[in-house]
């Protein structure tokens, strides 16, 4: 997971993948998310088989977060034979070569090409459309352009990955990170899932740590663990730093550049996954650049070319995918920072279209009415429903619903019967929804992380209990502070018509072998639909062995 990192628009839009997973964030992502458009068959399919694909990618993330190398001694720097050292040299401008030998390096390569086979074949397929161009990036900046591999363990090349922890994007921001660093985060746009975006923004991080440490290795391990817990474990191996408790190995000699990570990785002053980090990077390096020697076949260079139009309203994404010759899957992996599948009201917004396609798309949108740019969506009656009902759930009045679904004039709609909803409809319902999360009456206190900091001194400082605060912001036992991130320390003052609730205790299962959302919903004496809602489970979606689901209460 990596540490906070900024943001700024390169002069150019990178490349955006056709096969990104253009799924709706999870129940845990940062962002509020509404139900996907109502589309044709076809991309419902298609969105469904994107968003059982962002799922594997997700538990082999998982798997890989949890790979523990065993605790034997390793082998010495520079044990490769004397050619290949060379060869290695040549062939990377990160320091490969001394390091390839190294136990947890080993480790790593056999997990990529054993059991994470077939997900590292997917993710190097995605690589084409991105490596060039984050390298190019890399070098600008003066950083090494094998950095560019960051990604590959990062999210597999995935915009819309999400980390357990709640990190999102290519580059696995924390909200309050990549808001701090100036990535938009709200209902209706999540930038760290913008290419372009995340990725100027983690490479700026990557050389201000570089800059820092003079090493890209430490860098690396501080985009992971945080530049404090680095520079207070380079501290801690140091004996003239003069360290003020009893923890420093004063036998150590301390070491300088890369070789000072593997040094601090041998110590308890960084945190495992931060120890690991470089030797998985340095293992999908060595198989990102010779594929053929792990028995991987090449990638194919893909042209990354794209066009873009301008939106001043809100409008559906299958709308503009219609006009631009495309299905909303395909658009959708393009521009995953909307996460409504829907562009924001009242303000501009830039949408990727296929080269050639950007002018007639323009001209196209430029044309349609406001009732013409979101789309009707279903609503299936339930037992008991009124048309009278139906409309008041959606703000409409009766005269309304009957003129938009005629068949309805003169009776009721039968349980299961489709009621169409005019777009606008579902807009005006998600900006009230807006009102009631972002007014003044949510508010309450909240206080930005600083480097050092835990839940217990931030508590403390505040007068009150690390359990609270973990109730109050979500907070799993083993949650990691991001520096920036934003920790709410008290509810805001409750709405007279709705009361915030008491702060509730989370169940949490993780599926195990044979397990399926129905004998989990008999095992909790809860629904399947209420499984599927609270995580966020698109219909037709499977559970996987190793996922994490939240039991609802």
């Amino acid at each position: 997971m990596p540490a906070p990192l900024p943001q700024a628009p390169p002069p150019a839009p990178a490349p955006v993948p056709a096969s990104a997973n253009p799924r709706p964030p999870r129940a845990n992502d940062s962002a509020p998310v509404a139900t996907p458009l109502a589309v044709p068959r076809a991309d419902s399919l298609a969105l469904a088989k994107q968003a059982r694909d962002s799922a594997l990618d997700a538990a082999m993330l998982d798997r890989l977060a949890t790979a523990r190398p065993p605790e034997e001694p390793e082998a010495p720097a520079g044990s490769a034979a004397d050619a290949e050292t060379a060869a290695l040299r040549t062939l990377f401008d990160i320091d490969v070569a001394n390091w390839a030998d190294h136990g947890r390096v080993k480790f790593y390569l056999n997990f990529f090409t054993g059991l994470a086979r077939e997900r590292m074949a997917i993710w190097l397929t995605r690589m084409p459309l991105y490596e060039p161009t984050i390298r190019r990036q890399l070098i600008a900046h003066g950083l090494p352009g094998d950095l560019a591999y960051l990604p590959l363990i990062e999210s597999g090349y995935s915009a819309t990955a999400v980390s357990r922890s709640r990190a999102v994007g290519m580059w696995q921001f924390m909200r309050g990170t990549g808001k701090l660093y100036g990535l938009k985060v709200d209902s209706w746009v999540d930038e760290r899932r913008d290419v372009v975006k995340a990725t100027d923004a983690a490479i700026r991080y990557l050389a201000d740590l570089t800059a820092r440490f003079g090493s890209p290795y430490l860098a690396a391990a501080a985009y992971n663990g945080g530049p404090g817990r680095i520079e207070r474990g380079l501290a801690r191996i140091d004996p003239d730093d003069e360290p003020d408790d009893s923890t420093a190995d004063p036998g150590a000699a301390p070491q300088a550049g890369d070789a000072a990570f593997f040094q601090l990785a041998d110590t308890r002053y960084i945190k495992r996954e931060t120890k690991d980090y470089v030797p998985k990077l340095i293992a999908a390096a060595l198989i990102a650049k010779q594929p053929a020697r792990y028995g991987f076949p090449a990638a194919a260079a893909v042209s990354g070319a794209n066009d873009s139009v301008v939106v001043n309203e809100a409008t559906g994404l299958d709308v503009i995918a219609r006009l631009a010759g495309l299905s909303l899957a395909d658009l959708w992996a393009a521009n995953p920072s909307y996460v409504r599948a829907v562009t924001p009201p009242k303000r501009l917004a830039v949408v990727r279209v296929p080269a050639g396609a950007g002018s007639s798309t323009q001209s196209a949108l430029d044309a349609l009415s406001a009732s013409e740019r979101l789309t009707s969506f279903a609503h299936h009656a339930r037992k008991g429903e009124t048309l009278a009902r139906i409309a008041k759930r959606y703000g409409l009045t009766p005269a309304d619903l009957k003129g938009f679904n005629p068949e309805y004039r003169t009776r009721a709609p039968r349980t299961g019967e489709v009621v169409r909803i005019p777009g606008q409809a579902r807009l005006s319902g998600w900006i009230a929804e807006d009102r009631r999360v972002d007014g003044p009456a949510e508010g309450g206190t909240v206080h930005r992380v600083v480097a050092g900091e835990t839940l217990s001194s931030i508590a403390a400082r505040h007068g009150t209990s690390v359990a609270r605060l973990r109730a109050l912001n979500e907070l799993s036992p083993n949650a990691v502070l991001r520096v920036g991130q934003q920790i709410r320390i008290a509810p805001g003052k409750s709405s007279k018509r709705a009361p915030s609730p008491a702060p509730v205790r989370k169940r949490v299962h993780v599926v195990k072998a044979g397990e399926t959302l129905a004998s989990l919903a008999r095992r909790y004496k809860v629904s399947v639909q209420a499984l599927r809602t609270a995580n966020n489970l698109p219909a037709g979606r499977p559970v996987l062995r190793g996922q994490r689901l939240t039991i609802p209460s």
